[in-house]
């Protein structure tokens, strides 16, 4: 059993079923194995939450640091890209972002691992957006991103609920208005 063959077949499981349903029993039937094959590398669900967590978040981690490194995007192109990714996994019945969102929710103590997980994967996406809203040169580059962190979060919260693909696309329109406004600042448009 490879460690990241279960774990990227957990996460499709939990993208699609969601944290709160899905159990080891679900698991260990997709792999063909039984449950208690994965106790000695998972001894519970939780810990194979956490894995999972922490493996989904280091492949956002590198798909962020790529798009940063991608020189044939602009600034805003790569403010925006989030959703047309987040667009076509919904298209598939996979809501990645909406498990931070989820695990906040599951596990509200803020000292708890998972919730702590979730946590950094936020702080990270604040971060992230920062950064290319400085290299935009926006207006309040820190208001905007809270802004645009609030419309993403807003959108994954949605998504767990609704799981409808409109509105990936209303939060990205939302999103470039948000941009769009802070040119306008900039440029004293709106004074």
């Amino acid at each position: 059993m490879q460690r990241e063959h279960v774990l990227s077949t957990a996460l499709e499981l939990l993208e699609k079923q969601g944290l709160a349903t899905t159990t080891l029993d679900m698991l260990a039937e997709k792999l063909g194995v039984t449950p208690s094959d994965m106790k000695p590398f998972w001894p519970d669900r939780e810990a194979l939450l956490y894995d999972c967590l922490r493996y989904h978040g280091q492949q956002i981690d590198t798909w962020r640091r790529q798009l940063q490194l991608d020189e044939s995007l602009s600034a805003e192109q790569k403010l925006l890209a989030r959703y047309d990714v987040l667009a076509e996994h919904v298209k598939n019945e996979r809501y990645p972002g909406c498990l931070f969102i989820a695990a906040c929710s599951l596990f509200p103590e803020r000292d708890h691992p998972i919730h702590q997980l979730a946590e950094q994967q936020k702080l990270a996406s604040l971060n992230f957006t920062r950064d290319l809203l400085h290299e935009f040169d926006a207006h309040d580059a820190d208001s905007v991103a809270d802004q645009m962190e609030l419309v993403q979060e807003g959108c994954l919260s949605k998504l767990l609920v609704k799981r409808q693909l409109q509105d990936v696309s209303v939060a990205k329109r939302l999103a470039e208005d948000i941009l769009h406004i802070a040119q306008c600042r900039k440029f004293g448009a709106l004074s």
